[in-house]
């Protein structure tokens, strides 16, 4: 079979979305599959049933590399099963306690590395309890910063030294004595403010997505991209303004000056108004179209609940098509977008395209 691929949205059903990706491509007849994220407890079995029924492995799972985004568990509970339950070859996901004599300076409350490090682990319990399989099964852990190549992967952020400043300012940094209490007041008013959002009709072009910053944790994404097919594919976790501006600007720098065309992207932090920009956009697909365009330049793929009322956000949808894109999302199906040479999938049929919203929030 000449060269293909498949990469898989799988849904991730919750009352709060979360990220689980399946991929299997060949190159010169060599399959590899690579695993980012694995969503919350129940969806690690859902990747294991989904590798066995599509990727032709009956028994036991072979997984090449397995690849953790960032800390939330909406990403890394899923990944506990799949560690423990499947063939892994390589790990790559990011520890800050690994850097603790670097971070060591930059915390007033601290002097004694160690004891930084045992608190950095009970601050980033999900990425501790990889760790902990991983080293367990004998699974051996890379780290995924800018430059590094997984498989046909390429690492585009963060860089190590934007990763470290993005720890020493994390809200969940070991000076902060309130860590707890704060975090569960946020996500409390967080959810109010959510529910408090009312919506505005607009016309074409206009596009109001929020000035907020997303968290430092979700900034700490792994940005991945690939040219498979003559398909470029941009892989983004949660990352926010920031971490998706430094990817884009190493992309050009390894590309000759160049922005590539990006055919699949997937849509940060499941639709959040908080992780781009009009001006990101811009600088990943063009400017806005004068008008809406029969013709698809690109394939924008959301994973989001069904159940979850605050993903994707319609601001998102729209600057999305104001470049040209087809939206998609996950709400309770499996996507999965592909080479056209791809394995048969009895069963499968075309995924309907998201309406471009006529109003957005206010």
């Amino acid at each position: 079979m000449s060269d293909f691929f498949e990469i898989d949205f799988l849904a991730v059903e919750a009352k709060k979305s979360g990220d689980a990706i399946t991929i299997r491509y060949s190159i010169d007849g060599n399959e590899t599959i690579h695993v980012v994220d694995g969503g919350f407890e129940a969806t690690g079995n859902s990747i294991i049933a989904h590798i066995k029924e599509y990727y032709g492995q009956s028994r036991t799972v072979n997984i090449d590399r397995v690849i953790v985004t960032h800390q939330d568990l909406d990403h890394t509970m899923g990944l506990r099963t799949v560690l423990e339950e499947c063939n892994v070859r390589e790990l790559w996901m990011l520890r800050p306690w690994e850097y603790s004599s670097l971070l060591i300076d930059r915390f007033k409350r601290w002097s004694n590395v160690d004891s930084l490090s045992k608190k950095l682990k009970e601050i980033y319990p999900n990425l501790l309890a990889l760790e902990e399989i991983a080293n367990n099964k004998g699974i051996p852990i890379y780290e995924p910063f800018q430059g590094a190549q997984i498989g046909e992967f390429q690492v585009l952020a963060p860089s190590k030294y934007r990763y470290l400043e993005l720890v020493a300012d994390s809200e969940k940094k070991p000076d902060t004595i309130t860590e707890s209490i704060e975090s569960a007041s946020t996500g409390i008013l967080s959810s109010i403010w959510d529910s408090a959002i009312s919506f505005i009709k607009a016309a074409w072009g206009d596009e109001n997505l929020s000035d907020k910053s997303t968290s430092r944790e979700n900034e700490m994404s792994i940005v991945q991209y690939a040219s498979l097919n003559n398909q470029n594919i941009l892989l983004t976790g949660d990352a926010g303004v920031e971490t998706l501006s430094e990817a884009v600007t190493y992309l050009k720098e390894i590309n000759g000056g160049i922005m590539p065309k990006i055919h699949r992207f997937q849509v940060p932090h499941h639709g959040s108004r908080r992780n781009l920009s009009s001006e990101l956009l811009d600088s990943l697909f063009g400017e806005k179209l004068s008008f809406p365009s029969s013709e698809d330049k690109f394939i924008a793929i959301i994973s989001s609940a069904k159940e979850d009322k605050n993903h994707p956000r319609k601001a998102i949808i729209r600057a999305l098509k104001h470049r040209g894109a087809k939206v998609v999302a996950t709400e309770g199906v499996t996507i999965c977008t592909f080479s056209s040479n791809m394995p048969s999938r009895s069963g499968w049929s075309s995924v309907t395209p998201l309406e471009y919203p006529e109003e957005q929030e206010e």
